[in-house]
């Protein structure tokens, strides 16, 4: 039995996990096991947004057992103290883990540079509980200066300081300058009272990015009342101020942003480190000590041929460098050819608030700069990528819910216009009304396709007879010889319904036609033994519509079905005005109007239970929460 255990469940974790999971996937004599002291996988990208709160504290969260669920993983909870590399072990409080193969990714923490009292008074930002804290830290500043009536205690509140003007401090600056306006309003503070602030050492903010994004997102930050403060040495924090330079500036909150280094683990591990607690490797991820040891992540130091840098602490670098190894590992189990790390990494993002964003982004030869929409477009865009090879759709249900449409304040990118939800039950008389029509329309056509099952009233006429007039004329003619004259009259009623019809352009005619041609009309105009079977179909369809509208029992289904057989008989140029009504009726009804009295109320709550329960879906995460 080869062992092989994954140490960290953040995002290099997580990827070399599932890739070992898919290439061992038949092999039962291979054991994957992932530790992590946490049950969750953080979105660590995405931590501004809860501190700031845009989204729920859950958002950020993935619990690794339903990342894995299904597959040939074992997640373990356990806080690792030491590994033993001679005896090829990892040691916690209670328990030995063995292992053949060691992938360290137990990722990086905060790092304060020795700077005196940094570590002590500012609020590091790193996790999950980090990101809750600062929350909780400024809602109670808000709420505690709400009642302050002196004016500098006042002010020492409602300063807010963050420490680090990278990717991350921007990122949060700009989410709590819009959280800074909506607990104004909660609170009935001016906004001019609020001071937030972000400083760094470096002479620009942003200083991985093109100049000119920089000047965007300056632009940006000086648009939303940001100060800025560059090219100051921060010499020490205090409980409630940062000394900057030969400046000291008053803050209750002051938040930690400016660096990160190895986790305390890798700092204890007897192994060649390089940088900020990184661990040496070669071009196959291996530790130059241990071949056996792969690192993943932010615990990489690793310099690409041609490079003089090495790999950034991104997650990218994870997610490409994942793979590599779960190949690697796999390589050498089965004695084949490892391959090299040549990362290509397609540039950064960082939104700064909810509604803007700046980006460089591409190909490795070739950038792009975006900002606005497309930035934070892409961003969204990238986070839903990673989170379907993570946990499919499920997770990105959840992400889409939480960023676009369950939103407060207008505080996505796309502004308010999918959030504005309106109670279900409004809905309610609409979706009965559109169900009688349905019903009453399938319920007067029964008892002709009963009495005759060869009058065909509800397909057009075939294009073979002249015009739609004579094409009715034969029909009559036909009918007659078998039925009475009234059937005759439905044909000719169905011909010059065609006649007044809403335009169909003529390409798709052509379409339809086609189609016709070969499911429903024979050789001399008339129709085959499939046009009676779909007249049934469709009569008892707009019966089984009508009847689960009223009741309102799967009306997502029912009134997509509603806009399908609109569409459908629009294309067939039998449509008049009022199907129009119909269409826009049923696109309304989809978003879940038989929630209020009405039958999925109950049902769909027990389907979703039992769905969740079947191995396939749990498998490909084919639900939502």
């Amino acid at each position: 039995m080869k062992k092989i255990v994954v140490l960290g469940g953040g995002y290099g974790g997580v990827v070399t996990s599932k890739h070992l999971a898919k290439l061992f996937k038949k092999d039962k004599d291979v054991e994957i096991t992932l530790i992590d002291k946490n049950p969750y996988h953080t979105l660590l990208t995405e931590l501004h947004e809860v501190a700031a709160n845009r989204t729920p504290e859950d958002s950020i969260k993935i619990e690794l057992k339903k990342i894995f669920q299904g597959q040939k993983v074992d997640v373990v909870l356990d806080h690792i103290d030491n590994i033993d590399f001679a005896s090829k072990k990892l040691v916690s409080e209670k328990n030995t883990y063995n292992y053949d193969y060691l992938v360290i990714g137990s990722g990086s923490k905060p790092t304060f540079f020795g700077i005196p009292g940094a570590e002590e008074n500012a609020l590091s930002f790193w996790s999950y509980e980090d990101a809750v804290r600062l929350k909780d830290q400024t809602r109670l500043m808000f709420s505690l200066a709400a009642k302050e009536t002196d004016a500098v205690k006042r002010k020492k509140m409602l300063t807010f300081v963050v420490v680090g003007a990278g990717f991350t401090g921007v990122e949060l600056i700009g989410e709590m300058a819009e959280y800074r306006d909506e607990l104004c309003k909660e609170f009935f503070i001016d906004p001019s009272e609020v001071r937030l602030v972000v400083a760094d050492m470096a002479p620009k903010i942003l200083p991985i990015l093109p100049d000119k994004l920089i000047q965007k997102a300056t632009k940006r930050l000086n648009k939303m009342n940001v100060e800025i403060i560059t090219s100051a040495k921060i010499t020490g924090v205090n409980a409630t101020s940062v000394v900057l330079g030969d400046k000291e500036l008053d803050a209750h909150t002051i938040v930690w942003t400016a660096g990160v280094e190895g986790s305390d683990l890798i700092g204890t591990l007897d192994v060649q480190q390089q940088g900020r607690k990184r661990i040496l490797t070669n071009d196959k991820l291996q530790s130059v000590d241990h071949e056996d040891v792969y690192v993943v992540g932010d615990n990489i130091f690793y310099i690409p041929e041609g490079e003089e840098r090495p790999v950034p602490q991104m997650v990218e670098n994870a997610e490409q460098s994942g793979p590599l190894i779960a190949h690697n590992i796999y390589a050498d189990v089965k004695g084949k050819p490892k391959k090299s790390y040549k990362p290509g990494f397609h540039g950064t993002m960082v939104c700064i608030g909810s509604r803007y964003g700046v980006a460089n982004v591409g190909l490795p030869n070739k950038m792009f700069m975006l900002s606005g929409f497309m930035a934070m477009a892409s961003k969204h865009l990238i986070n839903m990528y990673y989170l379907f090879t993570v946990a499919g759709f499920a997770k990105v249900w959840t992400y889409m819910m939480h960023e676009f449409f369950h939103v407060n304040n207008r505080r996505s990118f796309v502004g308010g216009h999918f959030a504005k939800r309106s109670p279900n039950f409004w809905l309610l008389p609409l979706r009965i009304f559109v169900g009688y029509k349905w019903l009453q329309e399938g319920l007067d056509k029964l008892p002709k396709i009963l009495d005759n099952p060869s009058n065909i009233f509800l397909i057009p006429a075939s294009p073979h007879a002249s015009d739609a007039v004579s094409a009715a004329s034969e029909a009559s003619k036909a009918v007659t010889e078998t039925v009475d004259a009234q059937t005759a009259a439905s044909a000719v009623e169905s011909a010059s319904h065609a006649v007044t019809a809403l335009p169909v352009p003529d390409f798709i005619k052509s379409m339809v036609n086609w189609f016709m041609d070969i499911f429903f009309y024979t050789s001399n105009g008339g129709y085959t033994d499939l046009a009676s079977i779909f007249q049934f179909f469709m009569v008892f369809a707009e019966i089984a519509i009508g009847a689960m509208l009223i009741v309102g029992l799967f009306t997502a289904v029912s009134s997509a079905v509603t806009v399908g057989l609109g569409i459908m008989i629009w294309s067939s140029s039998m449509a008049s005005t009022e199907m129009l009504w119909y269409m826009a009726a049923g696109v309304a009804l989809i978003g879940g109007s038989g929630s209020a009295f009405g039958l999925d109320y109950y049902v769909l709550p027990w389907l979703k239970k039992q769905w969740k329960k079947l191995p396939f879906v749990r498998r490909w995460y084919l639900y939502t929460e």
